[in-house]
């Protein structure tokens, strides 16, 4: 009966998400601005999924305890989005040789994934899985 469709997430600068997140297969859907360039909207797809970008003028930073796991994760409200990959140690040795990130280190989670996290260009986390618990 449902099925997610999207997740929203604010940045400073449109351009360089875009570029970011398109590494990871989105692809470029809508672009839209106000008429005072207050705003800019994106929609990025990758599958049946919709990321959509808000980049304000007038933009707020995100919070330092916001940009470490330990410190998010007790907060209330929306914490990362996840992308799934087949090979997690391949996927790992590209996003270092892209300088998506330098030290990267897998880890098993009590959910028994594999995973790791790297941050988009505003600091926003961004969890890679490899889930093969129900293949």
């Amino acid at each position: 009966m449902f099925k997610v469709h999207h997740i929203a997430i604010s940045v400073s600068d449109i351009k360089k998400s875009v570029d970011f997140y398109s590494f990871f297969g989105f692809k470029k859907i809508l672009d839209w601005k106000d008429e005072n360039g207050d705003l800019k909207i994106v929609h990025l797809k990758l599958k049946d999924f919709l990321l959509e970008i808000f980049s304000f003028k007038n933009f707020q930073i995100l919070p330092k305890n916001s940009q470490k796991l330990e410190t998010d994760l007790p907060e209330i409200w929306v914490k990362h989005f996840w992308l799934q990959v087949d090979d997690i140690e391949k996927i790992k040795e590209i996003l270092i040789e892209k300088k998506f990130a330098e030290n990267i280190e897998i880890k098993m989670w009590r959910t028994w994934i594999k995973y790791f996290f790297i941050k988009d260009p505003d600091g926003i986390l961004l969890e890679i899985v490899e889930d093969k618990r129900w293949v």
